[in-house]
């Protein structure tokens, strides 16, 4: 009788599903989410299912913290002093602009490119390096730099002196990064994949973004 029921509830989800077809570009349902109820992974896929924006806005800003701590550790801090305002920053970046724009960014994606044959994969992993990546660290670098007082020439400069360096790097880093992600990785875990992956890569990130501002001429 269970097996029954179950069976229905399955049913009445993939007829759902259906009927709705964009629902599965702009939210992270999946059919096999409901189903793994085990231990702290069972309990993340069910937020990943039913508060998709906001599971994913928090892991990203925790790993961005946790990135920003251990650039200023490898940094150096001899005094033994953090920056927790620099940490904050990099924090509110997170949650307002990078956690919900992954969200979209990968199921806009999933939506207009749906294959993941190796061409198409490509195709992400350029629009990745040619549109979200640079705007991504523009924000981030004109944001911290304005809070912390820099004026509107002087975030230009900025950008003109960190914006190439770190496009370069991302070349040497990201393209298998993203490849192994668009190819093999379910659309609703992408963000969590890429936040992965970019705990490397914000410690490089926010120790640009804190680099000091371009001295006057």
């Amino acid at each position: 009788m269970m097996y029954s029921q179950s069976l229905n509830r399955i049913s009445k989800t993939s007829e759902l599903s259906k009927s709705t077809p964009c629902s599965r570009y702009f939210s992270s349902s999946s059919a096999g989410v409901a189903s793994s109820k085990v231990g702290f992974i069972g309990w993340y896929l069910q937020m990943l299912d039913s508060r998709p924006i906001l599971t994913k806005t928090i892991t990203c800003t925790l790993i961005l913290t946790a990135a920003d701590l251990s650039s200023q550790t490898i940094g150096g801090s001899l005094s033994g002093q953090y920056d927790l305002m620099r940490t904050l920053r990099v924090a509110g970046f997170g949650m307002v602009i990078l956690g919900p724009s992954l969200h979209f960014w990968y199921n806009s994606l999933s939506a207009f490119l749906p294959k993941r044959d190796v061409i198409t994969t490509l195709k992400k992993i350029a629009l990745g390096q040619i549109l979200y990546g640079p705007t991504m660290n523009a924000i981030l670098f004109s944001m911290n730099a304005a809070a912390q007082g820099e004026t509107s020439s002087e975030i230009v400069e900025r950008l003109k002196r960190d914006l190439v360096p770190t496009a370069i790097n991302g070349l040497m880093y990201w393209p298998i990064c993203d490849f192994i992600t668009f190819k093999f990785v379910p659309v609703h875990l992408q963000p969590l994949v890429v936040n992965t992956f970019s705990y490397v890569w914000n410690i490089y990130l926010t120790y640009m973004a804190s680099q000091q501002k371009v001295a006057s001429a």
